[in-house]
Formats: C-alpha cells, structure tokens, sequence
C-alpha cells in the first residue's frame, strides 16, 4: 500500500483533467506545509517577541526570495528535462540529468552562502529598514543563508520528483519537516527567548531534515533511473541543458525579487504600521496563491511528459482543462478572502489598527487572484514545453516595466498636504493593474507563440536522424 501511494503519475495516459488534478493536489498540500515554515515563524514571532519582531522578518524575506533565484532556476530546468526524457522512456537522459543537479545543487549552495551572508546587512540598509528591526533582520537572514544547502537540496530534488510525476513524497516529507519546524520554533523562542534567530535555525534545520528525506526517495527510484556517483559527474550537455532551460526562470524570479525588493524600499518609507502590515498580507497571500502555484507547476510537468511523449494535441487538451480548473480555485480564494479575511489577519496580530489596514488592502488584491491563475496556467505550459523565454520576458514587462515604475509613479501622484509620502494604497493597486496585463500577454502568446516548437527531447532526435 505504501509502494502505491508513492506511485508518481504517468501524465500520457488517462483522462487529463483528472491526471493533472491527482497531481496537483498532493503537491497543494505540500506547498501549504512549505508555506507553514515562513506563516509559523511570523506567528511565533509577532505572538512572542511583539509587532517589530514581525516587521523584522518580513523586511528580510525580498532579500532572501532575490538570492534563491539560483536554486529556483536549477530547480525549473530539472522539472523540464526530468518530465521530457521521462516521457520519452529516456533512462540514461534521465540519469545524468539528476546527477548534474545534485552537482548543481552543491555549487549554487556555496556561492549562496558566501554572498547572503556578505551582502544581507548592506542590503538592508540600502532599503532603509528602520534601526528598530535592523539587526534582527540581519541576524536571521545570515543564519538561513548559513544553512541555504538544506533549502537548496529540497527544491532542487522536489523539482526533479515533479517532473518524474511524483508530487506524493514531497508532500509527505514538507508535512514531516514543517510539525519539526513548528516544535523547534516554539521550543527556541517561547522556551528558550532566542527571537527572530530562534525561528531561522528552527527553518533550517526543518528544511535539511526534508531534503534527506528527498535524497532517499530519488535512491529507491532505481526502477525509471540510475542513481550513482557515476552520474554526479559534470557533464556539459545536460548540465548546460539544465541551466540553458533554467536560467530564464531564474533571471524571471531574479526581476520578480528585485521589483519587491524596490518596491519594499518604498514601502519601508511608510513606517513600521505598512511594513507589518504587508508581512500580515504577505503570509495569507502566501497561502492564498497556492493553488494557482500548484496548478502552473502541474501543467509544467504535463506538457513536458506529453511533448517528450510527441503528443501534441494532449498537451492542448489537457492546458484548456488545467486552466479552468485553475480559474475555479482561484475565484474560490476570493470568495473566502473577502468572507474571512479579518479572522486570517487576527491569526498574526491582535493589533485591530493593523488588521483594518491588512484587510483594506487585501481587497485591492483579492481580484488579481483569477488574474493571476490565467498566468501560471498558461505560462506553466510554456515552460514544460521547453519554452522558458516567453513566461520570463511576460514578467519582465509585468514587474519590470509595470508594477515597480507605477507603484512609485502612482504613489508620487498622490501627494498632498494630508498625506505628503502619497497614497500607500497605490502599492497594491499597481500590483493589479500589472497581473491584468500579465494576463493579456500570456493570453496572446500561448495562442500564437512558439512554445509549440521548443520541445527538447524532440529536438534531439531531429538532430540525431
């Protein structure tokens, strides 16, 4: 029964909407107990330490999100090339894949840690984080970075087990190391006063804990692969397939934690009421994209075994049905935003000033939601298919171009004697208006672009005949 239940999901056979919804589902609540590392640390500490502790940490997360962009782009590159050799039965392929992300994994660890730890503290002061919080943020983003190889490790191999289809082990092994997260954090802060660094060390020590359990799981797949030190070795072909594939994903999140690092400067201006503020909507907001999230990294596995598979018209059939789905849970977050937002704000603060601000602006957001579902759907096609430059140039025009000069333009143009630092409202209101165009643009080039041609295990065997 056990063997069954971690069965990964061949996505070429069976109906699609079900096959993708037996996939993401598993992989939603895997999400959710990844989300619970950063939601339990702000809870802790916003219930035990007080408002700036909270402050503190929410400060610190667009810095730590801009410098995983190495992980997250080796991470997309994997699910790509894993989901396509698979599909296409392609076991030596799919051997030194996984092995040259492991070595990967390895490289980007340490260059991670060698410039978190340098540049966290300039950094922070290069945003103006008030000195009130400033030193705990510094202080905990220095102890993640020192143990980002855990953090590494998980994404990287959680993203190689999507993309074999198997979103059932990640699950089980983030809801193990996230009861682990939540022990340690109130163990090191309500019992042992450590703060803010009393969280970080209990995520980092949740996060080695889940990428053990990962590195045990892929040894115990020897049936689709080979798992052997032979295959750690560099090879340029995958290897640079593997970055080729990832780096626009990586320069796409790298623009993504950029634009919220600037726009969190901007924010940091307004005081420590918005900063907390946007750490309360943050966590629910974290918890709120989720479904969408799973639902693009979903179809990103789906398109990627069925063009591996050179079954195209699957992959058409199966975007059109991932995305309603989509589109559902996303109207349905909505609904329960607007319903229970209040009571969600309360969970972080008791503070009633900063849960009407927190859910003031969460209106302004909630619709952006469906928006948003529109892109991850269609743009998570794009990227199984091999295509990873269209989704980073539609978020290059979405924050670049968009949301972060119209978040400071739109604040500049709300100047008054009543409120001489300007509208904090506009903040969010720029955040819809670029999902709204986002959306547009991945409309527009998932019917007529070229991600139908990018696929590489087809391109292989052309080159090869």
């Amino acid at each position: 029964m056990k063997n069954r239940s971690f069965k990964a999901v061949d996505m070429t056979v069976g109906t699609p909407w079900k096959q993708i919804l037996k996939f993401t589902m598993p992989m939603l609540i895997g999400n959710v107990a990844q989300q619970l590392y950063s939601t339990v640390d702000s809870i802790v500490v916003g219930r035990y330490v007080g408002d700036n502790a909270l402050a503190a940490v929410g400060s610190a997360a667009p810095i730590l999100n801009l410098l995983l962009v190495m992980f997250i782009g080796v991470s997309i590159g994997a699910t790509i090339m894993v989901a396509q050799y698979l599909g296409a039965r392609n076991r030596e392929g799919l051997s030194w894949t996984i092995g040259n992300c492991i070595t990967l994994i390895f490289i980007a660890s340490i260059l991670m840690t060698i410039l978190g730890v340098a540049i966290s503290r300039p950094m922070l002061e290069l945003l103006r984080t008030p000195e009130s919080i400033l030193d705990w943020s510094a202080d905990y983003l220095k102890i993640l970075f020192l143990g980002s190889i855990g953090l590494g490790f998980y994404n990287i191999l959680s993203g190689v087990l999507r993309g074999m289809g198997d979103s059932i082990s990640a699950l089980y092994y983030l809801v193990v190391a996230s009861v682990i997260n939540i022990i340690l954090d109130l163990l090191f802060v309500a019992g042992f006063n450590m703060g803010v660094s009393g969280v970080a060390l209990a995520t980092i020590i949740a996060q080695a804990i889940s990428a053990l359990l990962c590195i045990n799981r892929l040894r115990k797949m020897n049936d689709v692969f080979d798992f052997g030190f032979k295959f750690y070795k560099w090879k340029g072909e995958y290897a640079g397939q593997i970055i080729r594939l990832g780096l626009p994903s990586g320069i796409t999140q790298a623009i993504f934690s950029m634009s919220i690092v600037l726009v969190q400067s901007l924010t940091n201006s307004f005081g420590e009421q918005l900063i907390t503020a946007s750490v309360i909507i943050q966590r629910v907001d974290g918890f709120a994209v989720l479904p969408i999230f799973s639902f693009g990294q979903a179809m990103t596995t789906y398109a990627g075994q069925n063009i591996g598979a050179g079954n195209q018209e699957r992959v058409e059939k199966g975007s059109k049905q991932g995305l309603i789905m989509s589109l559902m849970f996303s109207a349905l977050i909505v609904v329960i935003i607007l319903t229970f937002g209040k009571n969600l704000m309360r969970i972080f603060t008791d503070t009633d000033e900063l849960v009407e601000l927190s859910m003031h602006l969460m209106r302004i957001l909630a619709a952006g939601y469906i928006l948003m579902s529109v892109i991850q759907s269609l743009t998570g096609v794009m990227r199984g298919a091999g295509d990873t430059v269209t989704p980073m140039w539609i978020s290059v025009i979405e924050t670049f171009f968009l949301r972060m000069p119209l978040a400071y333009l739109m604040v500049y143009l709300t100047k008054t004697a009543e409120m001489p630092l300007g509208n904090q409202d506009m903040i969010y209101w720029s955040l819809l208006i670029a999902w709204g165009i986002g959306a547009a643009m991945s409309v527009v080039l998932y019917r007529f672009g070229g991600w139908r041609k990018k696929g590489l295990v087809q391109n292989q065997e052309k080159e090869v005949a």
